[in-house]
C-alpha cells in the first residue's frame, strides 16, 4: 500500500517539474532524468555544472540535490518561508499547482546579480534566523544519521574496557549508514520527547530495513552499538527488566493490567553496546566463565571485569581504598566475605592488602542458576558462565526445526523475520505453511559485555540482527566521573582513547 502510495506523489512531483521544466524553456522529460534533471537545474541556476558529480556523495549528495531544487524554484520568484516549505514538504501537490498556473513565469537565473537587482527580495530577521536554525538542525541531523553519533556509557556493562561516564563517538559509515526506518521523529530526541515525556516519533511513515554501503563488514569482537533486540516491547515503569522477563515472572496479563506497555519501531529501540563475540555462522558457548568461539578459546578484553569473592578478616575492606580503586563492592551473607567486580590486575592488587586472605573468581556452578539464559525454555539448563554450542544464524542458512531447535530459534523466526511461527501435533508451520526446515534472512550477531557477570547480554535475550546494528564506536572524546571532585571529575587519560 504504501509503495502505491509513494509512486503516486513522485508521480505527481514529477509531474510538476515537467511543467516548470517547460516554462523554463527546456523539455518536459528532461525533468525525469536522475542527474540530468540536475544538470539542467544547475544551468537554469548559474550554479557550477560539476556539482552534479557531488550527487553521488552520500549526504553531501542530499544538500547538493535541495541547494539546485530551491535554487531553481527561486527562478520562479518562489522565495518566501512558506513556499521553501511546502516544496520540501508537499511537492506532489505545489509543484502542479505552480506548474500550471499562468501567473508563475522563469525569471531567469537566480544566482545572478543582475536577478538580484532585477528581483529584490528582502529577508526579514524572523526569516535569516529560522533559515539558520533550520539548515543547523537538518545538517547536525544528517551528520547524526548517517556519519557520526556522540553517545553516553549509563551502565558497567561494559567495565573496565568502557566506563561509566565515558561519552564516545560512534561511526555510521564503517558498517554503512543504516537509512531511518522511522523518518518523522523530533529532532535529537530518539524514542522519548524531552522534558515533557511521550514518544518524539510517528509511526506514519515506515520505511524498510537499508543500509547504504560501508567501508567494512562487522569484525569479530568489535564493539558495537545496536537497538536493543528485546526492546521491542517495552515496560515504561521498568525499562531496567526486559518486558519478556517480566511476563516470565509475573504473567502476560498482570504486566498489562498493572504496567503501561508500549512497542517501539527497531530503530527507536534502546540503544545498547557491547562487544561481538561471535558472527554469522560462529558457533559460541561458554565454559567456567570461559568463551569458546568455534571451538577455541574466545577473545579475553585485557580490561575484562569478573566477578569475585574477596576473604577478608575481620576488619573487612577498607571504603577508602576500593574507593581509590574506583571498586564497588557488596557484602554477603557472611561479614567476612565480599563480592567485588574487577579486573585481573585489580584482583592482584586487592590479594596483596595484609588483611585479604583470598580472592577467587565467581564462577557458577553448572547446576546453579539453571535455565536462568536464552533461550529460558526446559530444554536448556544453561546458565551465565556455562551455555552453548549455539550456532549463530548467517543469512541463508537453513535449521532444521526440531524441540531443540525451535525455541532457540523462534523469535528470530517470528519478530526478526516478520513471520508468523507455531507449533502444532504434526509439526512446526511458518507463515500457515507446514516446514521442516527454515531458512534465515538476514545476519545475526552474538554481543557480550566486558563486565562478564555484571552485563545484560546476548545470554539473557538471544541474537542481534543485522538491520538492529546501529555502527562502531571509536574513541571516547570525553570521560566524567561523578566521584571524582574537581579537575578530578575529568578522567583526563581517557580523553580521545581509542576503544579496543
Amino acid at each position: 500500500m504504501w509503495y502505491i502510495i509513494f509512486a503516486v506523489l513522485t508521480i505527481a512531483s514529477l509531474y510538476g517539474l515537467w511543467l516548470l521544466f517547460k516554462k523554463a524553456g527546456k523539455q518536459g522529460w528532461e525533468a525525469i532524468v536522475p542527474f540530468y534533471r540536475e544538470y539542467i537545474m544547475a544551468q537554469l541556476t548559474a550554479r557550477p555544472t560539476w556539482w552534479v558529480i557531488l550527487l553521488l556523495v552520500p549526504i553531501v549528495n542530499i544538500f547538493i540535490f535541495y541547494g539546485l531544487y530551491l535554487d531553481f524554484l527561486k527562478s520562479f520568484g518562489k522565495r518566501r518561508f512558506w513556499e521553501t516549505a511546502v516544496a520540501v514538504l508537499l511537492p506532489f501537490v505545489y509543484l502542479p499547482i505552480w506548474g500550471r498556473d499562468p501567473q508563475v513565469k522563469y525569471l531567469g537565473p537566480s544566482n545572478t546579480e543582475e536577478f538580484r537587482k532585477k528581483y529584490p527580495y528582502k529577508k526579514t530577521v524572523a526569516r535569516e534566523w529560522a533559515d539558520a536554525i533550520i539548515f543547523a538542525t537538518v545538517a547536525a541531523s544528517l551528520i547524526r544519521g548517517f556519519l557520526i553519533e556522540a553517545y553516553m556509557i549509563p551502565t558497567g556493562s561494559m567495565e573496565r574496557s568502557l566506563l561509566i561516564g565515558d561519552f564516545l563517538f560512534v561511526s555510521k559509515l564503517n558498517y554503512g549508514p543504516r537509512v531511518p526506518m522511522t523518518p518523522l521523529a523530533f529532532p535529537f530526541a530518539h524514542h522519548t520527547m524531552p522534558i515533557t515525556g511521550g514518544k518524539a516519533y510517528s509511526e506514519l511513515i515506515q520505511l524498510p530495513y537499508k543500509r547504504l554501503p560501508g567501508f567494512q563488514e562487522i569484525k569479530r569482537n568489535d564493539v558495537v552499538v545496536f537497538n536493543f533486540p528485546a526492546g521491542d516491547t517495552v515496560v515504561l515503569e521498568h525499562q531496567d527488566q526486559t518486558y519478556a522477563d517480566m511476563v516470565r515472572y509475573m504473567g502476560k496479563e498482570t504486566v498489562h493490567n498493572q504496567f503501561t506497555v508500549v512497542t517501539r519501531p527497531i530503530d527507536k529501540r534502546e540503544n545498547y553496546i557491547k562487544r561481538c563475540v561471535g558472527l554469522p555462522g560462529d558457533v559460541v558457548s561458554m565454559e567456567g566463565a570461559k568463551l569458546i568461539v568455534n571451538g577455541q578459546p574466545g577473545f579475553v578484553p585485557p580490561e575484562m571485569q569478573m566477578d569475585y569473592y574477596v576473604y577478608t578478616d575481620q576488619s573487612g575492606l577498607n571504603p577508602e581504598r576500593m574507593k581509590d580503586l574506583r571498586l564497588e563492592y557488596y557484602p554477603t551473607n557472611q561479614p567476612d566475605i565480599f563480592r567485588v567486580f574487577m579486573t585481573a590486575d585489580e584482583a592482584e592488587i586487592v590479594r596483596g592488602w595484609g588483611n585479604v586472605k583470598s580472592v577467587d573468581v565467581g564462577v557458577l556452578d553448572k547446576t546453579e542458576n539453571a535455565g536462568d539464559t536464552y533461550p529460558h525454555d526446559t530444554h536448556y539448563t544453561w546458565n551465565f558462565d556455562n551455555f552453548g554450542p549455539i550456532t549463530i544464524p548467517a543469512k541463508g542458512w537453513s535449521v532444521k526445526l526440531d524441540s531443540l531447535s525451535a525455541p532457540m530459534y523462534a523469535r528470530a523466526i517470528r519478530d526478526y523475520e516478520g513471520n508468523t511461527f507455531e507449533k502444532r501435533a504434526d509439526g512446526y508451520y511458518v507463515n500457515g505453511q507446514k516446514v521442516e526446515m527454515y531458512t534465515f534472512k538476514q545476519n545475526y550477531y552474538w554481543m557480550m559485555g566486558d563486565n562478564r557477570h555484571n552485563s545484560l547480554d546476548s545470554r539473557a535475550w538471544g541474537f542481534v540482527p543485522e538491520d538492529h546494528i546501529v555502527g562502531k564506536a571509536l574513541f571516547t572524546w570525553m570521560s566524567y566521573d561523578e566521584d571524582g571532585t574537581f579537575l578530578s571529575k575529568i578522567r583526563w587519560n581517557r580523553i580521545f582513547k581509542g576503544i579496543k
